[in-house]
């Protein structure tokens, strides 16, 4: 098996305690990033470790009191979206190089120049973050991260994002979580509680960001909620 494939370790430490899985990496990295991944397909031996190098196990007892359960799953569930992903240096420049392209992608693809109205070239951009020496999380959202990183480049650039105004419906049974959880998304613009209990809101969010809105209203509603575009501007 070659070092890229082999297996790494993900790390949390709480509580006082140090708890650790055996993971794949490749999936182990989808998951961080939010993609949607089974944590029994990510882990690597169905073990809790307080040293996995060590081969030396967290008790029960222990996994108990701090996660509330001893469910292998949930609790690797927990490391790895919590905790640390313990890998190489050459491999966190891989994954920084591929996830600093796909924010200058979302960037050049959703920004233009205000001055000619046309989109700025990547090379530009990457340019402008080397000036600016902007870091990237290689476990961080793309979409969020693309949104901090034209604020930045704002100081250097002429700059601007498209929005997109979109109206959204959350039926009852699922309107209760779904307030918090869509207006971090972008800008709230209206907001009403329909007679059955529905939700409705009107948001002003980042062009790029529309298949990830839908995503989370799919999510949060199984599927039910409904997402209309109604307008585009720059």
């Amino acid at each position: 098996m070659s070092k890229r494939h082999e297996p790494i370790v993900a790390r949390l430490e709480t509580h006082g305690h140090r708890f650790e899985i055996l993971v794949k990496p490749d999936l182990a990295f989808k998951f961080k990033e939010g993609q949607k991944v089974s944590i029994r397909e990510v882990l690597e031996g169905e073990f809790i470790y307080k040293d996995a190098r060590k081969g030396l196990k967290a008790s029960e007892e222990v996994i108990r009191k701090v996660f509330g359960t001893t469910d292998v799953y949930k609790v690797a569930e927990e490391i790895l979206r919590r905790g640390e992903i313990q890998i190489t240096a050459e491999q966190r420049r891989a994954l920084i190089e591929a996830k600093k392209k796909k924010i200058i992608d979302f960037i050049s693809r959703n920004c233009i120049d205000p001055r000619t109205k046309l989109p700025h070239p990547p090379k530009r951009i990457e340019l402008a973050m080397e000036q600016l020496r902007i870091g990237i999380d290689p476990f961080k959202d793309v979409e969020k991260q693309a949104l901090q990183v034209i604020k930045a480049l704002s100081r250097v650039l002429p700059i601007k994002i498209a929005k997109a105004i979109v109206r959204v419906k959350i039926p009852a049974p699922y309107s209760g979580r779904a307030y918090s959880v869509l207006a971090g998304l972008g800008e709230v613009k209206r907001v009403t509680w329909l007679n059955d209990g529905s939700l409705f809101m009107e948001l002003e969010i980042p062009a790029g960001m529309q298949q990830t809105l839908i995503d989370k209203v799919n999510a949060i509603s199984k599927g039910t909620g409904e997402v209309k575009v109604v307008q585009t501007k720059w």
